[in-house]
């Protein structure tokens, strides 16, 4: 209580105490008693039982004293979380026999869609403390609540400038919640609880099979650990390739945290930069656009893509071969970057991007045609776009990235099988066929109710802000779809939407990222099963 006190209400203690001396005697506590905790545990427990709390203290220690040199308030700040991960272990799984934790496992869809919505609430209060700002003053809640929302759902839509309106403490709650966001709370709880010893029930296995997006039976505990252990490696390599060019305009500590912020919000596709105007002034940055999108396409692909890849590339048996959900998604995420990238150059030709060179103008068409999918990002003025060109913006961002990635949107597989219904019928079909393989029934009709139960939510939402605010359609649609699709992409309004309006899209954004992947399975658990055929009867269509 006394490190939350020091470090979100600096106003108060400061009235009475020496902030900055009182926040350097708090963060050399909290080391005191993490080496005192350390001393007691080697010397009365057997270091096997607490093996792995026991490594993870010690580099917390390493860590938090290297903080220490650094700013006494990030010792504050990373030791907090420690503390209340051992809060949350005790309350979640030890306190009245644990039955908080069976009572979420119960229900795991709703515990998921619960504790997304709690990881937005906490985010904004986090967000609403003086020193989350640069002007310490307390953030409107409505603002608060939108950032966080955008956050943890990786969409990168901004009411306030988020370089210049936080503080670092408000950035690197932002970038946590785009962490968490990013990862999806399934995995990191999931992660946690293996970390913690608790073995996976088959009822979080199946969830977690779903949230991940994957089409066949994984090993969960490998595939979590893969998730975490991929990401980390991914962001980190990103932020070591973005340094070198920001090093070139900060100093090797600024340098390194923007690196580290942008790539993490790259790989995450959440969209949130440090620059007012994104990524503009670098629009012929090789390094940027080609790291930025790389990282882009990697979250957007989904873990189990990424871990089959891997899998095809290092398997020594040859005749392992990729799995059709695999193929689906990178012929499709393939054929939509090609064809964004034309349209967009087309599109754009003689409007914002006149007076470039074609090389510039194919860079900046493949970096909007990357970024249109989820992340949000950009290299060109959004608000000076053609009509075109917001038209193309709106398929994309609808369609989104793949399942089980860091993107939103209905999913590459879904508008695959939509093409795939298309073709079939003008070919006189009835099944559904690609790479030598049978689309089930059921895949089908769970594509065409997820597609049809989108347009119904986009459409009321954007039917109810036409009513409460004075945008044009065309601005008011692409802000919606961007939300749903946790794209992050504006026409300008975002800043000068009304209450109400802010309070519907942040619902989008919440629809958007947790919808396709718990929404739709927490619905099919209750599916009634019927024992009876009934008389069957045409209908005309068309």
């Amino acid at each position: 209580m006394w490190n939350v006190l020091v470090l979100f209400f600096e106003p108060i203690i400061g009235h009475y105490l020496y902030i900055g001396q009182t926040q350097s005697w708090t963060a050399f506590g909290n080391l005191a008693f993490i080496i005192i905790a350390l001393s007691v545990r080697f010397i009365f427990v057997n270091f096997s039982e607490h093996k792995s709390r026991t490594i993870a203290d010690v580099i917390i220690l390493i860590f938090g004293s290297l903080l220490f040199i650094y700013d006494s308030k990030f010792v504050i700040f990373f030791l907090l979380i420690r503390q209340t991960f051992y809060i949350g272990k005790y309350f979640f799984f030890h306190a009245f026999e644990g039955a908080i934790y069976k009572r979420l496992l119960r229900n795991p869809p709703v515990t998921f869609l619960v504790s997304f919505a709690a990881t937005i609430m906490t985010g904004t209060i986090l967000l609403m403390l003086p020193s989350a700002t640069v002007s310490h003053k307390i953030t409107p809640f409505i603002n608060a609540l939108f950032t966080s929302t955008s956050a943890t759902c990786v969409t990168g839509l901004v009411v306030v400038d988020t370089g210049t309106y936080y503080s670092v403490f408000g950035q690197l709650v932002i970038l946590t919640l785009i962490q968490i966001g990013g990862l999806g709370i399934m995995t990191i709880s999931t992660a946690f609880a293996v970390l913690l010893g608790q073995k996976l029930t088959l009822k979080v296995e199946n969830v977690m099979q779903n949230v991940m997006g994957a089409s066949m039976k994984f090993d969960m505990l490998t595939l979590v650990r893969n998730v975490v252990v991929l990401t980390a490696i991914i962001e980190i390599i990103g932020a070591a390739i973005l340094f070198p060019t920001f090093k070139q305009v900060y100093s090797p500590s600024r340098a390194l945290y923007y690196s580290v912020f942008h790539s993490i919000s790259s790989f995450c596709n959440a969209g949130f930069c440090l620059y007012s105007d994104s990524f503009v002034k670098y629009a012929f940055n090789l390094n940027i656009n080609a790291v930025v999108t790389i990282l882009i396409v990697l979250g957007g692909l989904g873990f189990p893509v990424i871990t089959d890849l891997y899998n095809h590339l290092t398997k020594q048996n040859k005749r392992y071969s990729l799995t059709l959900h695999t193929k689906i998604v990178l012929s499709m995420t393939a054929f939509l970057l090609v064809f964004g990238t034309i349209l967009f150059f087309i599109s754009e030709f003689n409007h914002t991007m006149k007076g470039f060179t074609i090389n510039q103008r194919l860079l900046c068409s493949w970096f909007q045609s990357v970024t249109c999918r989820t992340a949000g990002f950009n290299t060109i003025d959004q608000g000076q776009i053609g009509h075109s060109t917001s038209l193309v913006s709106i398929i994309l961002m609808f369609i989104g990235a793949s399942p089980g990635s860091t993107g939103g949107g209905v999913k590459t597989s879904t508008f695959a099988l939509l093409l795939l219904s298309i073709i079939a019928l003008i070919k006189g079909q009835s099944d559904l066929t690609i790479f030598k393989r049978k689309i089930s029934l059921s895949s089908v009709r769970l594509s065409t109710s997820l597609i049809t139960m989108s347009l119904i939510t986009v459409f009321v939402i954007v039917f109810i802000m036409l009513m409460v605010d004075t945008f044009s359609l065309e601005q008011t649609l692409f802000e919606a779809v961007s939300a749903f699709g946790t794209v992050g992409l504006s026409l300008g309004i975002t800043p000068k939407l009304s209450s109400i309006s802010k309070i519907l899209i942040a619902l989008l954004m919440y629809i958007g990222r947790v919808g396709p992947l718990t929404v739709l399975f927490a619905l099919s658990q209750r599916k009634k099963i019927l024992h009876y055929d009934l008389a069957e009867e045409k209908i005309t269509i068309g």
